[in-house]
């Protein structure tokens, strides 16, 4: 009998990793223990600790640490984590702040700066809107690792909580992927930028074809060095958990998913967006990684323009689902 590989694996429960954790959908002869946590605290644990083997990993700082040279790991396209953003910027509304063009010169909190929600919104708000990032006054909360940044980025730590900020009016703007409480709670004079955001985001995901890619599947590289088949059976292996995910939105003898016309809405999605709404692979996704890449440079984050093949094994280069 061959010997079981047991690997460590830190990512986020979703359905497209539920499969995997919950053992419906293995790798022969390779088990693995499973830390569930929050992105955050698992992006601030591979990257500070090296602490899993393999890891559900920051595209963001993915990018940041394979542009230094100082990356442990190294990524597989399966791209956990998707998400558009035009819902993630929160504006002071005494502040005459009503277009993406308005927001230059304002003082605006980011959870991080290399966070790839905020890698994103900066790209758009350059390359759709026109937007000066430079002549923003970006103030952060916290660093999941250190980075340096080249003379004429305004980025200094807010030193407060940024709800707080925002709720008082010591920062103009938020950008982040959760909603302050401020917002939630009606407690602050703040609006979301884009009230429409669906239709904002439906219109640039018709104009360039991207849905921003937030994390990766990442494997460190010390294993790649013993296991170099590794890459190839995670990509197959996440590749059919998250065929079983979508397949389950389909189903109607009974609702996986507790909303009465989830399996219409899912069909309307997919056929807007060219059918496959959540594509793995590198081929199919390399523009949209080589913008993630120029987006970088541009914010000081990348130090030099990469290949976007860089960033993954090359034994996974020609793979897709």
């Amino acid at each position: 009998m061959s010997e079981v590989l047991t690997l460590s694996l830190g990512c986020s429960l979703s359905d497209r990793t539920r499969p995997v954790i919950d053992g419906r959908v293995s790798i022969p002869n390779v088990r693995f223990q499973v830390v569930q946590g929050e992105p955050e605290d698992l992006f601030r644990r591979a990257l500070r600790e090296r602490a899993f083997e393999i890891a559900e990993l920051s595209m963001g700082s993915h990018i940041v640490t394979s542009a230094r040279g100082d990356s442990a790991y190294i990524g597989v396209p399966v791209f956990l984590s998707r998400s558009f953003r035009h819902s993630a910027i929160y504006v002071r509304k005494d502040r005459g702040i009503a277009t993406a063009a308005d927001l230059a010169g304002w003082v605006i909190g980011l959870p991080e700066y290399q966070q790839t929600a905020a890698l994103w919104v900066r790209g758009i708000l350059r390359e759709q809107y026109g937007v000066d990032t430079r002549a923003i006054r970006w103030r952060i909360g916290s660093e999941r690792i250190a980075i340096t940044l080249p003379e004429g980025f305004d980025v200094a730590p807010a030193g407060e909580s940024l709800d707080v900020a925002l709720a008082e009016g010591r920062i103009d703007a938020l950008i982040a992927p959760r909603p302050p409480g401020c917002f939630l709670n009606g407690t602050a004079p703040v609006a979301r930028l884009f009230p429409d955001y669906r239709a904002e985001e439906e219109a640039w995901h018709k104009a360039t074809g991207f849905f921003p890619l937030m994390h990766c599947l990442a494997v460190r590289r010390d294993v790649v060095e013993k296991h170099p088949w590794l890459p190839v059976e995670l990509f197959r292996a996440f590749a059919r958990a998250k065929a079983m995910s979508l397949e389950e939105l389909a189903q109607v003898n009974f609702l996986r998913v507790s909303l009465p016309w989830i399996a219409a809405e899912a069909a309307k999605q997919s056929a807007f967006m060219g059918g496959n709404p959540w594509p793995y692979g590198f081929a199919r996704n390399r523009d949209e990684i080589a913008a993630m890449i120029r987006f970088a440079v541009a914010d000081g984050l990348a130090g030099r323009v990469m290949e976007p093949e860089e960033l993954f094994h090359p034994s996974v280069l020609g793979l897709a689902e």
